[in-house]
């Protein structure tokens, strides 16, 4: 078996859950400040979490700290478990999730930025344990884009070298050559939109714990809401759901596009070829399902409904048709998972565009999820190349990606990813039909919970949760979005036995 270094495996644990449990004594504190009950559980798991997080630190002093590509691995997908299993406490010890399967379900979706909940009456719960669940997507959410654009380049993953361009690096484009002064970067920006948004969605209209819990569920691309109905709480309130979906799009962005827009720079979104799919992808898809919406579908005058399509007593039905239509295609693509409508019962054809945007996710190097808009275009650009090397099979015909040609590894790295993503696909969805659950439902559980989107459909459609999975189903579906958020290799490649070996 290779020898690893586990020491700095458990320290960096321990790091984690210090981390992990500072971040639950701050939902104390609004505990403290709402009077919501919820404080002494809240404080306990808290300590156990910062107790366990000591004592690793303490048991692996004078470790050797350099770390190495196989320790990488297991350092990021046993990072995510050992945040959800010490994150599943403060719904436990409070008693606002009695169940250990559903606490831990609801914990994973929330660091996966996910957004699947158990949760049958979310306006019930102590507003703690409500700002819990956002922060498990704020934390998450920012751990993905250190992971995306710091870690996963040097690990190889699943095409994400591509990254090297925009990532860190000693050339004079990048963010900087150090992976701690990225981070701290990244932290500082995306903290900036966050308080951004809150502070605007506080001036149009919303309640200011909503505001911010909302905005950490938007810039995580979460979607965790502290309303039943989601954001189709608001749909008397056009103004807050434009806002939110401005900050959707913003956080379905490459982040380091962002930080060059912070500095002045706007250049970089031009010459960024996958932006410029993605922000045409959003048009004219949006254009389609409004005109779908506006033609096909019917129409409901209740602004407080989930199932709402257009509200023609605010701006009109047209207006209406469009926000919505925006708002859903946006959610669904940045795998945000927030609902302003009931995007299943529109039309067939609809529902079929919806399941297959599940697929596209948003931008790499962004909180979102799926499989990425940068896959998508070198697969297609590869695909149609293959003609042209049909005809020359001599000459050298290379992929060029933001006019940059792409090496025959990355390419096939990433049709690599792709195929495992289609077949893990397949697997999860007849996982969950073996347990009995319908097809619709099945397919819908496997591609939601894989691409991290939150809403699915059947039994999971926005006006549902995932309450009525059975036990299994719920650890199938919280595998699945681990597999989703870790880029499927740095978790599958750890099950495989050339891992563990010395050569």
């Amino acid at each position: 078996m290779k020898k690893f270094n586990f020491k700095i495996i458990l320290q960096l644990m321990g790091i984690l859950l210090l981390f992990n449990g500072g971040f639950m004594l701050i939902s104390g504190l609004v505990s403290w400040y709402f009077d919501d009950g919820a404080i002494k559980g809240i404080l306990l798991a808290g300590g156990v979490t910062v107790i366990i997080g000591l004592i690793l630190r303490f048991i692996t002093k004078g470790f050797e700290k350099k770390i190495k590509k196989r320790e990488g691995y297991l350092v990021v997908t046993l990072g995510w478990i050992t945040m959800s299993l010490s994150g599943a406490l403060p719904y436990m010890f409070t008693g606002a999730i009695p169940s250990f399967t559903d606490a831990f379900f609801e914990t994973m979706s929330g660091y996966t930025t996910t957004g699947a909940s158990i949760m049958n009456n979310i306006e019930i719960m102590p507003q703690s344990i409500l700002f819990w669940r956002s922060t498990t997507h704020w934390i998450g959410g920012m751990g993905i884009i250190v992971l995306a654009i710091a870690i996963l380049p040097l690990l190889g993953i699943g095409g994400m070298q591509m990254f090297a361009a925009e990532a860190p690096g000693p050339s004079a484009d990048k963010l900087h050559p150090r992976i701690t002064d990225t981070a701290k970067r990244l932290w500082f920006l995306y903290f900036g939109l966050t308080l951004t948004e809150a502070i605007l969605l506080k001036f149009a209209g919303m309640g200011y714990f909503d505001a911010i819990n909302h905005a950490m569920s938007t810039l995580s691309t979460g979607g965790f809401s502290t309303k039943n109905a989601s954001v189709a709480h608001w749909n008397d309130q056009p103004l807050i759901q434009y806002i939110i979906i401005f900050f959707m799009f913003v956080a379905g962005t490459n982040f380091v596009l962002s930080y060059y827009a912070v500095k002045g720079d706007f250049t970089k979104y031009r010459k960024n070829e996958e932006f410029r799919y993605y922000f045409a992808s959003i048009i004219v898809i949006t254009v389609m399902v409004t005109l779908a919406i506006y033609f096909y579908a019917s129409v409901s005058i209740d602004p407080t409904d989930i199932q709402v399509i257009a509200h023609p007593q605010i701006f009109g039905p047209f207006e209406s048709a469009f926000r919505h239509a925006l708002f859903q295609v946006l959610a669904v693509i940045t795998t945000t998972g927030f609902v302003s409508a009931d995007f299943t019962i529109w039309t067939p054809f609809l529902s079929v565009m919806f399941f297959i945007m599940m697929f596209l996710g948003a931008s790499a190097g962004s909180t979102a999820g799926g499989v990425k808009f940068m896959r998508h275009i070198i697969m297609v650009k590869n695909g149609f190349l293959e003609f042209k090397r049909s005809l020359h099979p001599n000459g050298i015909v290379p992929v060029r990606y933001s006019g940059k040609p792409v090496t025959r590894g990355i390419v096939f790295n990433i049709m690599a990813f792709f195929i495992l993503y289609l077949i893990i696909f397949a697997i999860g969805s007849l996982v969950f039909s073996f347990m009995g659950i319908d097809f619709m439902t099945s397919v819908g559980a496997a591609a939601s919970s894989l691409g991290n989107v939150g809403p699915a459909f059947g039994d999971l459609s926005p006006v549902n949760n995932y309450a009525s999975l059975p036990p299994f189903g719920k650890w199938w579906s919280a595998l699945l979005m681990l597999f989703g958020r870790l880029e499927l290799f740095t978790v599958l490649i750890i099950f495989t036995p050339y891992f563990w070996r010395n050569n």
